[in-house]
């Protein structure tokens, strides 16, 4: 390997994303051009480089870098090269000259060790100091961190996260105990700390490195929505991850459990451990849910079955008996739940209980998971619902934390409380929902308890229906006009597990058989493009939703939504798009916010309405692609524009293809669905009814028709260590469970 050091005379080229840079390197008394993965690099700085020389087809001799460091320049134009390339703030090249002439070979000796000599400069006051010091020190600082971190796979904005967090000592926390970072830096899980901190000579047995494997089974856990694992689960797993003897992983988590930092419970004839705040969360729900059921209202001053007839009349409706039952169970009860498939009257059912609440004078309050919810909501009673974030009026900290204004101390003022979509509901928003909701407060959860569960960890809305101790109202007769539609009468027939209707004629569901995976790309994009839009006259972008089961393969989220971007939008000139994190965004592309960001500002085209907010599952369009700031403008709710900077675009997916999941709480115009093979826990019955339910007016299904069955057949869920339903259960014998 080849070793060369010198000074970079400029930036040929450089990727902000990934780091690949090109640049000119001057060595001695000539210049030579290297290339690599060399983030942070700017001109002027003196490097020390390892690689291999190569000859370009196209342009010749090159190195191509392997690894490089940080010099501190050594000669008089070394450091004045350096201190006039730009990297300092309040130096430009007159400067430079001033302090380099004034200070020698000693310069940046000074400015690192004794900074208030550069007052003797002139044009260098007390006001000027400041900023070339913060600079100065920022600059070496997260340079040294980018190259420290650069070997692991750590991208230089994470780098930045870091130096941001824990500033100057930074390289004390990677070299030392990297397992720190896992608590603070979003993005760096156990894995890549612990391979910073066996390289760094962390000893294999430490018990730090033993707790924080611990954590990290207990956390990766949640992300397939357990709030718990079996204790001999987290013991194997551990062990494996770890490469430790049991005893050690046994007595650590005997140790966290005394430090509460995990939660050890019984359950049946083994045990079983929860993270303490998913244990709290749990307990806290159980008992909350149990005491608002238990509070005995007396508030009724309308005669409820006289009503209901009044409101059918005046509505020219019928309810059914399940109906009828459910607005009269919302009365009596301080908890109810209300379930149901598509077409069997949620919506009818919502609206009479609200009508009757209002002439009851009871202050109601709508909410729903996700803002696409909440808007659906809004649409179908007339009334204001909002996010359940912002019902419970989200706002952060001084330490940038999310906290809730509504509380035990501070609860919502509303009579009643109507959540729809609860299936989507985990177990730590409910918690804090609860938290918030008064003792002489009803509430009602509404939600399709067949979709899918939570992304989130837990299974509430499915455990409080198993436990019986909530009354529970389930709509299951199918209403005459929806059975007018098959996307009705088919999702309820994949929920029995029987075979689908299609391609009857002037039917809303089809089914197209295509064998292979190219095939079903091609269809796919053949549909969306021209014949869906053509026939149906609808917007191929704004009316056609794709919803995969999976994000790999040809017919995944990530291969269709490169290939339908390419369709639909195609690139129209350098100034429409630019390439970002291994993705290109272009003016005309759909996206979907895919986290809350509450503070988010947002205005209107001409300046004269803005607000704030901004929710996971919102689709918008790229409006403006602005290069000079690095700033990508988004149209949310055709008025609605939010600007986002480049290292925000983690915000947003591409969105001609989402996954199904991503799909809750929304419904489109026109739903196109690929059948392909893939993990079983991912072809599941569930999954193929919260698909086709996103759908109002017609179901696109394109794919192999054995995979479409084998779905329609696999009802076996991937089961949730969720212990909530047994918490409700058990408190009839224990009462009031301990956190």
């Amino acid at each position: 390997m080849d070793q060369v050091e010198g000074s970079v005379v400029d930036i040929v080229y450089s990727n902000d994303a990934n780091g690949y840079t090109v640049a000119r390197l001057k060595i001695e008394d000539y210049t030579e051009v290297i290339t690599g993965y060399m983030p942070g690099l700017t001109a002027g700085e003196n490097i020390l480089v390892k690689g291999e020389w190569k000859v370009h087809d196209q342009y010749g001799r090159q190195l191509n870098v392997d690894s490089y460091e940080i010099v501190v320049p050594s000669t008089i134009s070394g450091i004045l090269s350096f201190l006039s390339s730009g990297v300092i703030r309040g130096v430009g090249e007159k400067t430079a000259k001033r302090i380099v002439e004034r200070f020698g070979l000693e310069t940046l000796n000074v400015i690192q060790n004794e900074p208030e000599r550069l007052l003797e400069i002139e044009g260098i006051g007390k006001k000027k100091l400041q900023p070339i010091i913060e600079s100065y020190q920022e600059n070496m600082g997260v340079k040294n961190v980018i190259v420290a971190l650069s070997p692991y796979g750590i991208s230089p904005r994470m780098s930045m996260k870091i130096y941001k967090i824990y500033g100057e000592k930074s390289l004390d926390v990677i070299r030392t105990n990297p397992y720190l970072l896992v608590d603070r830096v979003v993005g760096i899980g156990f894995t890549i700390a612990d391979e910073i901190a066996q390289k760094s000579g962390v000893e294999k047995d430490s018990e730090y490195r033993i707790e924080k494997g611990i954590l990290h089974v207990l956390k990766n856990s949640i992300n397939s929505g357990h709030t718990f694992l079996p204790e001999d689960l987290v013991r194997s797993e551990s062990q494996k991850l770890l490469d430790l003897d049991v005893d050690l992983i046994d007595t650590m988590i005997y140790e966290m459990a005394l430090e509460r930092k995990i939660v050890i419970e019984r359950l049946g004839d083994y045990n079983i451990i929860y993270l303490a705040k998913y244990h709290k969360a749990e307990v806290g729900v159980c008992n909350r849910l149990i005491r608002l059921n238990s509070y005995e209202h007396r508030d009724l001053k309308i005669d409820i079955d006289r009503e209901i007839e009044r409101f059918e009349e005046d509505q020219s409706l019928f309810l059914d008996y399940n109906q009828k039952l459910a607005v009269r169970a919302a009365f009596e009860n301080g908890v109810m739940v209300l379930t149901g498939g598509p077409g069997t009257g949620k919506t009818t059912t919502i609206n009479t209980i609200i009508n009757l609440f209002n002439l009851n004078k009871n202050k109601v309050a709508l909410a729903a998971p996700t803002g696409r919810a909440a808007k659906r909501m809004t649409e179908t009673t007339g009334k204001e619902a909002k996010t359940i974030h912002r019902l419970l009026e989200m706002t952060f900290d001084t330490d940038d934390r999310s906290i809730f204004m509504k509380n035990e101390e501070e609860p919502i003022e509303a009579d009643v409380i109507i959540v729809d979509e609860s299936s989507m509901i985990d177990i730590f928003l409910m918690d804090a929902l609860l938290k918030a909701v008064s003792p002489k407060t009803r509430l009602i959860l509404v939600g399709d308890v067949d979709q899918l569960p939570s992304v989130g960890a837990g299974n509430v809305l499915g455990d409080i229906i198993s436990s019986g101790v909530i009354t529970t109202i389930r709509l299951t007769e199918i209403f005459r006009q929806a059975q007018e539609s098959d996307i009705i009468v088919n999702a309820h027939r994949i929920n029995k597990g029987q075979d689908i209707v299609a391609n009857k004629k002037d039917t809303d569901f089809y089914f197209i058989n295509k064998e292979e995976d190219s095939e079903i790309l091609e269809e796919i994009k053949s549909l969306v493009k021209g014949r869906l839009p053509s026939f149906y006259k609808v917007d191929s972008v704004k009316d056609i939703q794709v919803l995969s089961p999976m994000r790999k393969g040809l017919a995944g989220v990530h291969s269709l939504n490169i290939n339908l971007q390419e369709t639909l939008n195609p690139s129209r000139g350098e100034r429409q798009e630019v390439e970002l994190m291994k993705r290109t965004f272009r003016v005309g592309d759909k996206v979907m916010q895919i986290k809350n960001n509450y503070s988010k500002k947002w205005e209107n085209e001409k300046n004269t309405d803005y607000g704030e907010g901004i929710y996971n599952g919102d689709i918008g369009y790229i409006y403006h692609i602005d290069k000079y700031n690095k700033t990508i403008y988004v149209l949310f709710d055709e008025y609605k524009i939010f600007k986002y900077k480049y290292d925000e675009l983690s915000e947003l997916d591409h969105c001609f293809c989402t996954t199904v999941h991503k799909s809750q709480g929304s419904e489109f115009p026109i739903v196109v669905i690929p059948m392909t093979w893939g993990p079983p826990m991912l072809l599941s019955r569930n999954l193929l009814y919260t698909a086709v339910t996103r759908a109002k007016k017609l179901v696109v299904i394109v794919g192999n028709k054995k995979y479409l069955d084998y779905m329609i057949s696999n009802n076996m869920n991937q089961d949730r260590y969720s212990n909530l339903s047994y918490k409700l259960t058990s408190f009839k014998l224990n009462s009031i469970i301990e956190d």
